[in-house]
């Protein structure tokens, strides 16, 4: 109901509540006369309702007595449930015309174009998220709420280089931390979908790292502009010139003469040494697979 936007399912405010009718019996026996629990407003409510209203007809049963036909209501305080006005007889929950009601028909017409115009439901779209590559996981917490799904789906359709699970990754870790950080809903985050979605083609195009990307993210939401704007201003664009990270790889194989004598000894370790000097060199705007394929190739001279 909240996804196609008819109740905001605040069942603390009362904007959803449900009813519980409880009836017992023994085993092989028809089940017993029932009590309808009302207005309960939360699941955990529910639940604790009806356990107690199981055990309170089961005692009562036990003890001799009868199970009175009757509304109740839980008190959560007390745990317990206690009558509200009584039904004695089944008449009383009868149904019938109201004479002063005129019918109501509706057209299949109408049905139609209404079935035709709401959004896809959480379950076919998890459905078509999992067709295109997206763990069950994944595209369960997309669907959370509608306004997420909306938010990933414009995401996709601004980033041309990154795959849709890259950025289902993104939407539910560090974006969905943002929204639990600031305390949003995903409608009320101060950045969208778009924004996300071209932020992403910057680490895809190997513009900036990853790492720099979660700085952008936060900048972005703290209203600094748009990634490129961003990443500009804070000089964030990684180092991918084949002939400035040469030089940077060779001045660090001069000085670390001892770890290139380890690496070619068989000491994997000493690669990744390397590759953190180089990103040190560079203040950590190398681009990291470059620097690693340069470096790895000078190492094997």
């Amino acid at each position: 109901m909240r996804w196609i936007g008819i109740c905001d399912g605040n069942m603390q405010e009362g904007s959803f509540r449900c009813d519980a009718n409880v009836s017992v019996r023994r085993a092989g026996e028809a089940l017993g006369t029932r009590c309808e629990i009302k207005n309960l407003n939360s699941f955990r409510f529910l639940e604790k309702a009806i356990e107690y209203e199981v055990r309170r007809q089961v005692e009562l049963i036990e003890d001799g007595g009868k199970v009175v036909q009757e509304t109740r209501l839980f008190d959560p305080d007390r745990g317990e449930t206690r009558p509200m006005r009584s039904k004695e007889d089944a008449h009383d929950y009868r149904y019938f015309p109201d004479p002063d009601l005129l019918p109501l028909e509706i057209a299949q017409a109408w049905i139609d174009q209404i079935r035709g115009s709401m959004p896809a439901l959480p379950g076919a779209m998890r459905r078509e998220l999992e067709a295109k590559g997206i763990s069950a996981y994944d595209a369960y917490l997309l669907t959370e709420t509608r306004e997420k799904a909306e938010f990933f789906r414009a995401a996709v359709a601004a980033a041309r280089a990154v795959a849709m699970p890259s950025v289902a990754h993104w939407v539910n870790g560090e974006v969905s931390a943002l929204a639990n950080e600031l305390n949003v809903h995903f409608d009320r985050l101060p950045l969208d979908g778009p924004s996300l979605g071209r932020l992403l083609d910057r680490v895809a195009d190997g513009t900036i790292s990853a790492k720099a990307a979660k700085e952008v993210l936060q900048a972005m939401a703290a209203g600094q502009g748009d990634p490129d704007a961003i990443i500009e201003k804070r000089g964030l664009r990684q180092i991918s010139d084949a002939g400035a990270l040469e030089s940077a790889v060779e001045a660090v194989l001069a000085a670390n003469a001892k770890l290139a004598e380890d690496y070619r000894a068989g000491r994997q370790k000493a690669f990744n040494a390397l590759v953190g000097q180089v990103m040190k060199a560079t203040q950590g705007k190398a681009n990291p697979a470059q620097a690693g394929e340069i470096l790895r190739r000078k190492l094997q001279r």
